[in-house]
């Protein structure tokens, strides 16, 4: 992959992390990877963090201060600063107001959103940017949509002949007034199921129901988080991930080698063992693999990656069973800190955590020229 040629101008590259959404520390814990890695020698960072309530706050230059700990997860806390962007979309300069005074931060070349979840990943702040007429990593407004809600994410695989597991779609309305109806219709697809908000990431909410006794609180669990929620047929086999890089100057899209979640000691990988690293996980990459089979998952891969519109970065997750590989979720700003599967999956093809970021960087850069 080329490298971003050099420049005696360095790009000047806003950091957006935090939100509003669940997964609010696992953004913060992504900020500190990337503050760690990028290349200062290229690029002059903002980190501009979103805090719990929506306010967007200048926030420290320091990796250390978002480090993920069980004990203390990171957040962006409200420090009194306010970030401005720009009042159109002809100009890119952001200001930041504080202590009673108002200061300019410079013209911004890109935003880099790294948010996990609704309000963020969801195509929102996509949107937002898309109307200050300001160029941002990943992918667009359509696509953030359709990845974020599973829903539509396997309803537009299905048209498209991909793969994915059966599932029924229950809202808290439908719940409330007909039980019965929905319980059947759940109970049709046998057991084990995982139940899931529609429109959530990093496993929060997320479910294992291994009979009907336990559909009721794995829904109330689930619609905690989402007034709509998905109960999915457990698939019975090996977890297998693939990460997705755009393609370079008009090329296809790209597919790294494979990931596997080795699950020993715990019902799936939930959020503990993706992030606080509690035991009974493995991560194993590159994934012991066939050529034939390989070969067959980045296929599918980049068909979900342009199936959803998709555009710089995604993660498909996929089951292997014993008929081919199901695909499960496409991930559109999927888990990003240097233990994560998708920068682990692009290391072991051969591009380095900081190398990843330039090239994020380049892809964006790209779709504005």
């Amino acid at each position: 992959m080329r490298p971003i040629a050099e420049s005696t101008t360095k790009l000047r590259i806003a950091l957006l992390f935090g939100g509003r959404s669940s997964e609010h520390a696992i953004s913060c814990a992504t900020a500190g990877g990337v503050l760690g890695a990028i290349d200062r020698d290229r690029y002059d960072v903002i980190p501009v963090g979103i805090t719990r309530e929506g306010g967007f706050v200048l926030e420290s230059d320091d990796p250390a201060r978002f480090r993920l700990d069980a004990g203390a997860l990171p957040a962006v806390e409200d420090n009194g600063t306010r970030v401005r962007w720009p009042e159109s979309a002809t100009g890119r300069e952001l200001r930041v107001a504080e202590g009673g005074e108002e200061r300019s931060l410079g013209t911004v070349d890109l935003v880099f959103p790294i948010l996990h979840g609704p309000f963020g990943e969801d195509g929102t702040v996509q949107g937002m940017l898309e109307l200050l007429g300001l160029p941002y990593v990943g992918n667009g407004v359509l696509a953030s949509a359709l990845g974020m809600d599973k829903h539509f994410t396997k309803t537009v695989l299905e048209a498209a002949g991909i793969p994915v597991a059966p599932w029924v779609t229950i809202t808290q309305r439908d719940w409330a007034t007909d039980p019965d109806l929905w319980r059947g219709r759940v109970a049709a697809l046998g057991y084990p199921q995982f139940v899931k908000p529609a429109r959530a990431g990093s496993s929060v909410g997320v479910s294992r129901v291994t009979s009907e006794a336990d559909l009721d609180a794995a829904l109330a669990v689930a619609f905690a988080e989402d007034g709509k929620v998905l109960v999915e047929r457990g698939m019975s086999g090996r977890e297998v991930e693939c990460a997705v890089l755009g393609g370079r100057d008009g090329g296809p899209a790209r597919a790294s080698v494979a990931g596997e979640i080795v699950v020993t000691g715990r019902d799936f990988y939930d959020f503990e063992a993706k992030y606080l690293d509690a035991p009974g996980v493995d991560l194993v990459c590159p994934a012991d693999l066939s050529e034939h089979d390989l070969a067959e998952m980045q296929r599918l891969a980049v068909r979900a990656f342009d199936a959803i519109g998709g555009a710089g970065l995604a993660r498909v997750d996929f089951f292997l069973t014993g008929s081919g590989f199901v695909v499960n979720e496409v991930n559109t700003m999927p888990g990003f800190t240097p233990i994560s599967m998708f920068p682990k999956c692009w290391l072991a093809s051969g591009l380095s955590y900081p190398q990843l970021i330039d090239e994020l960087i380049e892809l964006a850069l790209q779709t504005t020229r």
